[in-house]
């Protein structure tokens, strides 16, 4: 019968601990818990892009790697991988150093895309004064080898 009495109370004590754990988690969590919608923040476009653009970038340098990697593709083929690879990095680190200038000149966000016709610049900002559009016309144009009619800006608030 001891034993039994020992049994009981180890079992009680064991919910008595568990109660007591659920309400504290209960208490701590309903401290960390969001107070309004304001306080979820939601992917934004900018940084939904980047994230769409590096996996479409991973998905084109694995494709170009099997091609030079593949036993049954010729040396012209495998060349052309090779430097669509190269062309494709160059214009990743540039589109990066854009991006980087651009944000540098003051303006929260901004996603530089480079295409073989045209650089499109999003940038965060309801509307851009002719000074600022200036600001990052002179960046693309130092910085690359585009002429300003092959710049297009685009504010995105």
């Amino acid at each position: 019968m001891k034993t039994n009495k020992k049994k009981i109370i180890v079992l009680i004590s064991l919910v008595v601990l568990l109660v007591a754990t659920g309400v504290l988690n209960y208490f701590l969590n309903l401290n960390n818990a969001p107070k309004d919608d304001d306080d979820i923040v939601a992917p934004t476009f900018f940084a939904s892009y980047r994230e769409d653009r590096e996996t479409t970038r991973a998905e084109e340098i694995l494709y170009l790697d099997s091609i030079i990697t593949s036993a049954e593709a010729d040396e012209e083929t495998i060349a052309q991988a090779q430097q669509k690879k190269l062309a494709l990095c160059d214009i990743m680190e540039t589109e990066l150093i854009l991006e980087g200038l651009i944000k540098a000149k003051g303006f929260e966000d901004c996603v530089v895309t480079i295409s073989t016709e045209n650089v499109n610049v999003v940038v965060k900002k309801e509307e851009l004064t002719q000074e600022q559009a200036a600001q990052i016309l002179h960046i693309i144009v130092s910085e690359t080898d585009f002429e300003s009619p092959n710049v297009i800006l685009i504010p995105y608030a």
